[in-house]
C-alpha cells in the first residue's frame, strides 16, 4: 500500500476490499505512467533515429503482429478472470487449459502471419524479416495466464514488478542500439527479447505467489466450455484489432511507409491515454460482478458512474491534446514529423469512444452478451475499412484518422441503439455526454459505495 498516498490510506484503512481495489489501481497506474514516460522518451528517440520511412516500416510490422496477436488470446482473458472469481477451486484446470489453448493459437497465428506478410510485401525482404522476428512475440502469449491470475486476485503489483523491470532493461537496450547506429532489425530483436523475458518471469512469479506450474491441468471438457464462452469475444477482439490497426497497414500499402510513419507518430501520442480505462476497468471488474449478484440497481448506478467518468476524462484529454497538438509533435518528434500535428488533433477525439468501449465491454461479459459485442466490433471494422478505402487516397493520414473516429463511434456507442438488449446501455452512454453528469461525478462515487 506504500504506493497509495497517506491521506487516501487513512480513509480506506477499515475497508479491506476497497483497499485492494485502490492499491491495484495504484500499481497499474504506476506501471502505465512509467511506460508512458520512459516509453514515450525512448520511442520518440527511436522514431527520430529511424526517420519517418523506417519508423513507418517498423510500425507496420508492429501493427500486423498486434492484429494477429488478437487471435492468440482467443478471447479468453476476461472469461478466465470471471471464472476464477466465480470458482476459485477450479483455477488449476482453468489456467492450464487456457495456457494450452493459447499455445495452439500462437503457433497457428504465427504461421498465418508469415503467409500474410509474404502476400502483402512479396518483394520486400526487409519487411518480411522484421515481421518474422517481431511476430515471434505471439508464440509467448500463453504466459499471459499469469496476468489473468493476478488480475482475478486484484494483485497486479506482481505483474507491474515484472513488466516494469523488464521494460526498463529493454528500453536501455534500445538506447544502446541507437548509440551503436544499429539497423531497424536490431529493434525487432529487442521487441522479441522483451516478450520472452517477461513471459518467463511472469510464469515464475505465478508459480511462487499463486498457482504452481506443476499443478496446472488441461481438460478437454474445460477447453470446450472456455471456447464456447470466448469465441464471440475472440471474433470481437479480432474485429477490434483490425479496425484499430488496419489504418496503419492500409496507409503503408496505399501511401507508403513514410506516410504510415507520420500517422504512427500521431498514434503514439494519441494512444497514450488508452491505458486509463483499461486500468480502471481491470481493477473494478470483480467489484462490478459482486454488485450484480446482490443488487442490480447499485450495479447499474456504478455502471452509469463509470460511463460518466470515462466520457469526461477522455474529453479533457482530447481538448488538451487538440490545442497543443502541433507543439507536442514538433517538440517530441522534430520537424520531420510536423504533418502529424493535424492528424493527432483529429485522432485524439476517438479516445471518447475507446474509453466508452472498454467500460461497456465489461458489461457485455457480465451479461453474457459476447456475440453482441462481436457484432458491434464487426460493424466498426466495416466502417473503418470502407472509410479508409474512400478517404485515404485523397486525404492520406488525415483520412485514416477520420475513418478511425467514425468506426469507434459506431462500434462503442451508436451500435448499442440497434439492439433492444443494448438500448439501455446506449441511453446510459448518451446521458454521460450531458454536462450535468459532471455534478454526479463530483457528488457521488457509487463504484465504491459497498465495496
Amino acid at each position: 500500500m506504500n504506493i497509495i498516498p497517506s491521506f487516501i490510506r487513512r480513509k480506506i484503512e477499515h475497508r479491506p476490499d476497497l483497499r485492494r481495489v485502490v492499491s491495484n489501481v495504484g500499481w497499474l497506474f504506476f506501471d502505465k505512467i512509467l511506460r508512458m514516460g520512459v516509453g514515450l522518451f525512448v520511442g520518440v528517440w527511436v522514431a527520430r533515429y529511424l526517420g519517418p520511412e523506417q519508423f513507418g516500416l517498423f510500425s507496420f510490422a508492429i501493427a500486423l503482429v498486434s492484429l494477429f496477436g488478437a487471435f492468440v488470446v482467443l478471447g479468453l482473458p476476461s472469461i478466465v478472470v470471471r471464472d476464477i472469481v466465480r470458482n476459485p477451486s477450479g483455477k488449476e484446470v482453468t489456467l492450464g487449459t487456457a495456457a494450452f489453448l493459447q499455445l495452439i493459437g500462437g503457433v497457428l497465428s504465427y504461421a498465418v502471419l508469415l503467409a500474410c506478410v509474404f502476400w502483402l510485401r512479396t518483394d520486400d525482404s526487409l519487411a518480411i524479416l522484421i515481421v518474422a522476428i517481431v511476430g515471434g512475440v505471439i508464440l509467448f502469449k500463453t504466459a499471459d495466464i499469469a496476468i489473468y491470475w493476478f488480475e482475478s486476485q486484484v494483485q497486479s503489483k506482481y505483474t507491474v514488478w515484472v513488466q516494469s523491470c523488464v521494460f526498463i532493461f529493454f528500453a536501455i537496450s534500445k538506447i544502446v542500439l541507437i548509440l551503436m547506429n544499429a539497423s531497424v532489425i536490431g529493434f525487432a530483436w529487442v521487441a522479441l527479447g522483451e516478450a520472452v523475458v517477461v513471459s518467463v518471469f511472469m510464469l515464475v512469479f505465478m508459480g511462487r505467489r499463486g498457482v504452481p506450474l506443476k499443478s496446472l491441468k488441461v481438460r478437454l471438457a474445460r477447453a470446450k466450455e472456455l471456447l464456447n464462452d470466448s469465441w464471440p469475444l475472440l471474433l470481437s477482439s479480432v474485429a477490434v484489432a483490425i479496425y484499430m490497426k488496419v489504418d496503419q497497414i492500409m496507409l503503408a500499402s496505399m501511401k507508403g511507409d513514410e506516410v504510415a510513419g507520420i500517422y504512427s507518430a500521431a498514434l503514439r501520442i494519441s494512444e497514450i491515454w488508452y491505458f486509463v480505462p483499461m486500468v480502471i476497468c481491470a481493477s473494478i471488474f470483480p467489484a462490478m460482478l459482486e454488485a450484480r449478484s446482490y443488487d442490480k440497481k447499485i450495479y447499474y448506478q456504478r455502471l452509469q458512474y463509470l460511463f460518466d467518468v470515462m466520457v469526461w476524462l477522455s474529453i479533457m484529454a482530447a481538448v488538451f491534446t487538440t490545442f497543443f497538438s502541433d507543439w507536442i509533435v514538433i517538440f517530441l518528434f522534430g520537424t520531420e514529423y510536423a504533418d502529424a500535428g493535424l492528424v493527432l488533433a483529429i485522432h485524439i477525439w476517438g479516445a471518447i469512444f475507446v474509453f466508452l468501449g472498454v467500460a461497456s465491454g465489461q458489461w457485455f461479459i457480465t451479461e453474457n452478451l459476447q456475440f453482441l459485442s462481436f457484432q458491434r466490433a464487426l460493424l466498426g471494422l466495416l466502417i473503418n475499412v470502407l472509410g479508409n478505402i474512400i478517404l485515404i487516397p485523397s486525404y492520406g493520414a488525415i483520412g485514416a484518422a477520420i475513418s478511425t473516429i467514425l468506426s469507434q463511434a459506431v462500434a462503442a456507442w451508436i451500435s448499442d441503439a440497434l439492439q433492444p438488449r443494448t438500448r439501455r446501455i446506449f441511453i446510459m452512454k448518451s446521458k454521460s455526454f450531458s454536462p450535468f453528469s459532471i455534478i454526479d461525478i463530483v457528488r457521488n462515487n457509487p463504484l465504491c459505495r459497498r465495496i
